[in-house]
């Protein structure tokens, strides 16, 4: 179970001097660029840094790039401004041709100034993090903590916050008021202390800072009691309800008008992710299909040769959002099911005509989907899109089986490049390739999509079960 809770805030004191940074980065960056090549930096100079600063901040404060990064890793921090960087270029450029400005500015110093742009960004947030860490090191800006109650959640909590230094928050101890032959007190990351009354002195005293009340949902009274409790005191409390128990994926924290709303389920392509996940769609499938097409005409032949019937097989699968599409392959069957059952295809199995065997076998049936990534019905890298009849057959029998869905479906995947490509003939084969699609909407990035498509290569156009 992944029991990262991902909630994105901006409540980072630092964001407003990382903001101040970030732009004058971007802007000193083309500036010397353009006076080294150039020697020159005129108004339109000027202006076309401005709007790329104007749509920097934009886009970043739609991805939360400058919430607190403490509790991720370095490299997710990086990749995220990297992403937002690219979208920004590519914005500017799609502003320059349609306003027939483009050749106005110097290719050399534009391409220098994508590259170079990112690199600083990273250099000087490294910088940054080291000295942070650094002065948490000295003992600035340690603070003591409580955790209210011994549950799961609390203890995930304070293996979280043992396990990274670097936030400065020091565990003393577990408070509740259970008996003890209630509690789990075994491999506690922090000593049990006792009553939450006992915790209570401590916070009023002044030598506690924060406060952690972990309790189940259930318990809203004593919920509502320990609020009250910590109310006389000047530690921050905080409420962490019991949302470990949930399997999350992309959890995001919002709000309708005052009311705080936790996504448990949910999307990663939101804002320039979608943008940049699309964007590469489109790029790489009309790279391939450039490339391949003579392998198209070439497989288009053989079927229409090898049997009658048509080329391409038009069959009915699930989209994003559990939408019906139309997923083309070309045909490899003397049958095209594509009712309320459908058969999947097993090894000797009657109905694949000889060259069909041969085209499933090293996936050139599958060629076509390059053109439905360019419909933008598939993406290139995503969960493979199943028969309506088998989603509508394991939807009630494999857990979170519809949350697949919540991408588009891929031509390859994490499953495939794992070896659960072909036949799913056992329910373990597909609860197998449904954890492995969750997983990657769970971890998605760019990184992850480039890493499939290269395994891919090697991995995922042929193997034993591809029948």
């Amino acid at each position: 179970m992944d029991t990262n809770l991902k909630l994105h805030s901006n409540n980072n004191g630092l964001s407003l001097i990382y903001r101040a940074i970030d732009s004058i980065i971007i802007f000193s960056t083309f500036y010397f660029i353009s006076i080294f090549y150039t020697s020159e930096f005129n108004r339109d100079h000027f202006l076309i840094v401005t709007y790329s600063i104007l749509i920097y901040l934009i886009i970043a404060e739609r991805d939360d790039l400058y919430r607190s990064w403490r509790v991720y890793r370095f490299i997710d921090e990086v990749f995220s401004l990297s992403r937002i960087w690219f979208v920004t270029f590519l914005t500017l450029l799609i502003i320059a041709f349609f306003s027939k400005v483009s050749a106005d500015y110097s290719r050399v110093v534009a391409g220098l100034w994508l590259i170079l742009t990112p690199i600083l960004l990273t250099i000087w947030r490294y910088f940054a993090k080291q000295v942070l860490k650094t002065l948490s090191d000295y003992g600035y800006n340690q603070k003591d903590a409580v955790i209210i109650g011994v549950t799961e959640s609390g203890i995930q909590l304070a293996n979280q916050l043992k396990n990274q230094p670097q936030l400065g928050i020091n565990v003393i101890g577990f408070y509740d008021d259970r008996e003890k032959d209630r509690l789990s007190l075994d491999n506690l990351p922090a000593p049990f202390k006792g009553s939450v009354a006992k915790g209570l002195k401590l916070s009023k005293k002044g030598l506690i800072q924060h406060v952690y009340i972990s309790m189940p949902m259930k318990a809203s009274d004593r919920i509502k009691q320990y609020l009250n409790m910590f109310s006389d005191t000047t530690a921050n409390t905080y409420l962490i309800p019991d949302f470990f128990v949930y399997n999350l994926m992309q959890s995001r924290l919002s709000a309708i008008g005052n009311i705080p709303t936790i996504s448990i389920h949910d999307t990663p392509f939101y804002g320039s992710s979608s943008w940049l996940k699309r964007a590469q769609d489109i790029v790489v499938a009309s790279a391939i299909i450039l490339l391949i097409s003579p392998v198209l005409i070439g497989v288009a032949i053989g079927v229409k040769l090898s049997s009658p019937g048509p080329i391409i097989f038009k069959q009915f699968r699930y989209g994003l959002d559990g939408r019906r599409i139309k997923v083309w392959k070309f045909r490899s069957m003397s049958t095209m099911d594509n009712g309320n059952i459908v058969k999947q295809a097993t090894k000797n199995d009657p109905r694949i005509t000889p060259f069909g065997a041969f085209i499933r076998k090293t996936s050139l049936d599958e060629l076509p989907q390059f053109f439905n990534v360019l419909q933008g019905r598939m993406s290139i890298v995503g969960p493979r899109p199943h028969a309506v009849a088998h989603n509508e057959e394991y939807r009630t029998i494999v857990e979170r089986y519809m949350l697949r869905h919540k991408v588009k479906p891929g031509i390859t995947g994490l499953a495939q490049i794992k070896g659960f490509r072909g036949e799913t003939d056992t329910l373990d084969k597909m609860q197998k390739r449904v954890e492995f699609d969750l997983k990657y909407i769970q971890s998605w990035s760019t990184w992850l999509d480039v890493k499939i498509i290269f395994l891919t290569i090697f991995k995922g156009f042929s193997g034993k079960t591809a029948y």
